[in-house]
């Protein structure tokens, strides 16, 4: 049989349409039509100034916006030669709100596929959690979901005073909120029972299709973008890889790349942390501190080809540049977007598996629309 599954919410994640042929319950083939939520986003940026496309970018994935910002900025201020004089303070604000977006965006990913498996429960407390983060990064944006925060050589604006206090509250109620998570989903029989030993994705597959992030090291490689490229002030913050070790079933299978981001919220807690420290001592809130001090007056890069990469909640997020050395809108941005490279191992890791669990593997991926349709 050929039978269409989607486009619809939430069991295709949004617009996907999954187009199965079938011999009985047993998938034989999986092909993936991508469906329209065209953000347009690289034609746009042929006709907008660097600054004008942060927005845009925050549209992609729109569960991460602070970490797509991070990226992009991070490439325009190489390309400028201005990413050695972005004042320390406001390094480790950038890694503090992206760290902070990570962890919204693993809460989704997680309660979400506890729905997707039949779990009600973990989606309504990891909304709740989610909630927080989203109140405080309103707070220090104005925005609650597309920020427009991280700017090309600074920030918009200064965390709002006592954001850093309100930030450890939350990390003090959070702290037990994820041991009841593990409880009640991570050992769950039921949930090992639909997601180990489903989906396997092998190493050797994983590097071929190109998939990177909680897929990548659920599959048993430890790489990690903010290890392996070391940037902003990532080098000096202490945490650890959590890499998938088939403890359910076997490795890259749909229980480790959950068990990845579950592990993964951890890491960005203790991150936080660090920031949290160094904020509030060292680098604390100054009256002559301002943000927005070393934004260049006009962005015009020198004539060069740039790629820029860095570690978002779902993988590699690139952004490669086109200057033309007289402008300041550029000849051409070409964005990387991890759910599209991760989405295409979908056929692979699908054969011969039962309908049912073609929900689990597709949950499993973690993808948002908006990144692989841009």
């Amino acid at each position: 049989m050929i039978l269409n599954m989607g486009p619809q919410h939430p069991s295709t994640h949004g617009v996907l349409r999954l187009e199965l042929i079938t011999d009985g319950e047993i998938i034989v083939e999986v092909i993936p039509h991508l469906g329209y939520l065209h953000r347009c986003f690289e034609k746009h940026c042929e006709s907008l100034t660097y600054p004008q496309i942060i927005p845009y970018t925050d549209r992609m994935d729109y569960m991460a916006s602070m970490n797509n910002n991070h990226a992009f900025v991070m490439g325009v201020e190489r390309m400028l030669g201005i990413d050695k004089d972005i004042p320390r303070r406001v390094e480790y604000i950038r890694v503090l709100v992206c760290e902070l977006n990570r962890i919204a965006s693993h809460l989704i990913a997680i309660g979400t596929y506890g729905i997707d498996i039949g779990a009600f429960t973990p989606f309504m407390w990891c909304f709740r959690d989610r909630e927080h983060i989203m109140n405080m990064l309103e707070w220090a944006s104005g925005a609650r979901m597309l920020y427009n925060y991280l700017w090309v050589g600074g920030l918009f604006y200064d965390l709002p005073v006592g954001f850093e206090e309100r930030c450890k509250e939350f990390i003090d109620y959070f702290k037990p909120k994820m041991v009841e998570l593990n409880e009640l989903l991570t050992h769950n029989k039921i949930f090992i029972d639909r997601t180990a030993n489903v989906g396997i994705l092998p190493l050797d597959v994983a590097i071929s299709y190109g998939v990177s992030g909680p897929m990548l090291r659920a599959s048993g490689l430890k790489y990690d973008l903010r290890r392996v490229d070391e940037y902003s002030v990532y080098p000096e913050i202490e945490f650890d890889i959590p890499v998938g070790k088939g403890e359910m079933g076997s490795i890259g299978d749909c229980w480790d790349r959950y068990k990845v981001r579950v592990d993964e919220v951890e890491q960005s807690v203790k991150i936080i942390e660090q920031c949290l420290e160094r904020l509030t001592k060292e680098l604390k809130r100054d009256k002559e501190f301002d943000p927005r001090a070393k934004l260049p007056r006009k962005c015009t890069p020198k004539a060069q080809d740039f790629y820029v990469r860095a570690e978002n909640p779902k993988g590699e997020l690139g952004f490669y540049f086109m200057a033309d050395g007289k402008r300041e809108i550029p000849f051409r941005v070409k964005s990387r977007g991890p759910s599209f490279n991760n989405l295409s191992v979908l056929p692979e890791i699908s054969k011969g598996c039962m309908i049912a669990d073609l929900i689990a593997i597709l949950g499993s991926i973690d993808i948002v629309l908006g990144e692989v349709d841009r």
